[in-house]
C-alpha cells in the first residue's frame, strides 16, 4: 500500500487527538512526565508550564520527549504500513492486514460484481485513491486502501481482466517492473499531490474513454431534479404546519390568552427552522453526491464517476445486473425528466446498503431525458433483442397503449388501483420480464431472465373470489421491486410455467460474466450456438421444452 495509508486510515484522527489532548491538558500532562524523571522539580499548578520550562532550563528535555513520542508514532505507523499488503493470483484478490490481530480476507476473481475507485477528499489531496472489490454475499468486499491514483488505476484494470475470463490478462503486465519502486518516497508524494490537484480540478478516470462516449448530465438539471425531489416532502410539512397553526392559534386568541397563541406559534417556529435546514441539508447532501456524474462504456463494462468532493468511480462489469427500473418523479413530468436505477449484488451490510451513500451505487442516471435514458438502457442492457425495445418504452414507460402485450388488472379487481389499473401490468418474452406499474409516479421495471433468482404467486381468500393473484419477481437485494397485483390468476400461472423453461434457456446460453471470453472465441462459439443441457431439460417434467418457450409475449 501507499506508505500514507496508515496516516488516512485512523492516524490522521489519532494526531488530532493527541493536539486536542496537549492543548487542554498540557500543564498536567507536563506535570506528570517532570514527575517521573525529577520529582523534586514539580512546580505547583497554576502557573504557565513553557515559562517554568523556560526558566528551568528543561527545554532540551522536553523536545527530546517529543521527538520520542513522534518517533514512536512514526513506528506504528511503519508497522501497520509493513504488515498491510494485498496480491492478485490468478482466481483470487486477497489482503492481510494488522500487527497483533491479523486479518486475512480474499475475494474469488469470478464472483466479482464490481469494483469501485473511491477517493475520499482528504485522499484527493495527496493523490491517493481507495480499490473496493465488490463480492456477492454480506459484508463481502475486499478493500485496497490506499493507492495512488494510477496504480489503482492499473489495479483495476487488471482485477477486471482477471475477472473476465481472458486467457492472457496478464501477458502486458507480467514482467515488467513498478516504476514507482525505484523512485524516492519523496518523488511518489510529489507525484501523487500534483495528480491529486489536477483531479480537483478537471475530473479525473475518464482519461481511457473516448469523449464522445461520456454521457454527463447538465449541473442546472441535476441541482434542479434534487430541489423538485425534495419539494414534495417540504411543501408537505409546511402544509401539516400553516393547518396546526391556522387551528391552534385562532383558538387560543379568541380565548383571550395570546401570549398563548404566540408562544404555540413561537414554539412551532422553533420546531419547524431546524426542520427547513435538516432539509436544505440533506439535499445539498444529495446533489454533492451527484454533481459531476458521468457514465460511459468500457471494455469491461459501464464506468460511473460521481462526487464533488468525494469521488467515486465504480465500474460494473457485464452481467452483474439483475434488475432495472425506469422511473419518473411526478414534478419531474414537465421537464420530461428519468431515472434509473439497477438492483445489483454488493458485499456490503445490510445497514451500509439501506444509507444514502449505499444507494447512490445502485443509481446508474440520477436524471436525464428520453435519449439520455435510451443510451443508458442500451449500456446496461446491450443484449436486448429488438422484438423487445417496444416494450421498454413506447409500449412501457409511455404505455399503456392498444393492443400492448402487457397483461394488466381486470374490470372486476379495478378497485385496487382506481388510477393506474389500466397501466398496472407484466408481460414475459424470451429475454427478459417486464413489470409496469404506477400512474402519477410511472415505474417500469424489467428483470433479465438470465439472472432471476426467482418468480412466485401469492393469492388470498379475496384474490380468489376475484379470481386474481400476486406476483413476484425474485432478484438481488436493491431498491428495484418485483411485485404486481390484481393480474388475472389464470395468465399468472401460466406465465409461472413458461418461465420455468425460459429462464433455465437464459441462464444456460448467458455469457455475460466472461466477456473476455467470448471477445476471444471464434464466431461459432457464440452463446446464440448454446443448447439447453439435456439433464436440465429432463428435470423440467415430461412436456415438451419448445412447446412451453415459443409462445410470443401477446399470446399470453
Amino acid at each position: 500500500m501507499h506508505p500514507l495509508t496508515p496516516l488516512l486510515k485512523g492516524g490522521l484522527v489519532l494526531v488530532i487527538a493527541l493536539g486536542y489532548l496537549i492543548a487542554n491538558l498540557r500543564e498536567r500532562m507536563l506535570y506528570w512526565a517532570i514527575s517521573l524523571f525529577t520529582p523534586t522539580r514539580v512546580p505547583e499548578l497554576g502557573g504557565d508550564p513553557v515559562d517554568w520550562i523556560v526558566n528551568n532550563n528543561l527545554v532540551l528535555v522536553v523536545l527530546l520527549g517529543v521527538v520520542g513520542v513522534v518517533v514512536v508514532l512514526i513506528g506504528l505507523f511503519w508497522l501497520m504500513w509493513r504488515f498491510h499488503d494485498f496480491r492478485i493470483t490468478e482466481a483470487h484478490v486477497e489482503v492481510r492486514k494488522g500487527v497483533i490481530f491479523r486479518s486475512h480476507r480474499r475475494a474469488p476473481l469470478d464472483r466479482v460484481q464490481g469494483v469501485n475507485l473511491t477517493r475520499p477528499f482528504p485522499a484527493r489531496l495527496i493523490g491517493l485513491a481507495k480499490l473496493e472489490v465488490d463480492g456477492a454475499g454480506n459484508d463481502a468486499n475486499v478493500p485496497l486502501e490506499y493507492l495512488s491514483t494510477a496504480k489503482a488505476e492499473s489495479v483495476r484494470a487488471d482485477i477486471l481482466r482477471l475477472a473476465s475470463g481472458a486467457r492472457h490478462a496478464r501477458e502486458a503486465t507480467r514482467g515488467s517492473a513498478d516504476p514507482a519502486a525505484a523512485r524516492t518516497l519523496r518523488a511518489q508524494l510529489a507525484d501523487s499531490m500534483d495528480v491529486g490537484v489536477t483531479g480537483l480540478i478537471a475530473g479525473v478516470d475518464l482519461d481511457d474513454v473516448a469523449p464522445e462516449h461520456v454521457l454527463r448530465i447538465p449541473t442546472g438539471r441535476l441541482v434542479g431534479s434534487h430541489v423538485l425531489s425534495g419539494l414534495v416532502w417540504l411543501v408537505f410539512v409546511a402544509a401539516i404546519f400553516a393547518v396546526g397553526m391556522a387551528v391552534v392559534v385562532p383558538t387560543l386568541l379568541s380565548d383571550g390568552r395570546p401570549g398563548a397563541g404566540f408562544a404555540v406559534l413561537g414554539i412551532g417556529l422553533v420546531m419547524g427552522v431546524p426542520l427547513l435546514f435538516a432539509a436544505v441539508a440533506v439535499t445539498w447532501g444529495r446533489i454533492a453526491r451527484a454533481l459531476r456524474y458521468s457514465i460511459a462504456p468500457t471494455p469491461d463494462g459501464v464506468r460511473i464517476t460521481f462526487g464533488l468532493f468525494t469521488t467515486v468511480t465504480e465500474t460494473i462489469p457485464p452481467g452483474r445486473i439483475f434488475a432495472v427500473e425506469v422511473s419518473q418523479h411526478l414534478l419531474w413530468r414537465p421537464f420530461g425528466w428519468w431515472t434509473v436505477r439497477i438492483n445489483r449484488m454488493s458485499g456490503k451490510t445490510a445497514a451500509r446498503q439501506q444509507s444514502s451513500q449505499g444507494q447512490q451505487f445502485n443509481i446508474v442516471l440520477p436524471v436525464g431525458a428520453r435519449a439520455d435514458v435510451e443510451r443508458v438502457l442500451a449500456l446496461i442492457l446491450p443484449d436486448t433483442p429488438p422484438e423487445a425495445v417496444p416494450l421498454i418504452w413506447e409500449q412501457g414507460v409511455l404505455g399503456p397503449h392498444a393492443g400492448d402485450p402487457y397483461a394488466t388488472i381486470p374490470a372486476r379487481a379495478g378497485w385496487r388501483r382506481p388510477l393506474s389499473w389500466r397501466r398496472h401490468g407484466i408481460a414475459l418474452t424470451d429475454f427478459a420480464l417486464f413489470l409496469r406499474r404506477g400512474r402519477i409516479w410511472r415505474q417500469l421495471v424489467v428483470f433479465p431472465l438470465a439472472r432471476l433468482q426467482g418468480f412466485s404467486l401469492h393469492q388470498g381468500p379475496l384474490d380468489r373470489a376475484q379470481r386474481v393473484a400476486k406476483a413476484r419477481a425474485h432478484s438481488a437485494t436493491g431498491p428495484v421491486r418485483g411485485d404486481v397485483s390484481g393480474i388475472d390468476s389464470a395468465i399468472l400461472l401460466g406465465m409461472l410455467n413458461t418461465l420455468s423453461v425460459s429462464a433455465a434457456r437464459a441462464a444456460a446460453a448467458d455469457r455475460a460474466h466472461r466477456w473476455a471470453e467470448e471477445r476471444e472465441a471464434p464466431p461459432s462459439a457464440s452463446p446464440a450456438g448454446h443448447a439447453l443441457p439435456r439433464d436440465l431439460g429432463g428435470s423440467l417434467g415430461s412436456r415438451p421444452v419448445a412447446a412451453e418457450s415459443g409462445s410470443a409475449p401477446g399470446a399470453l
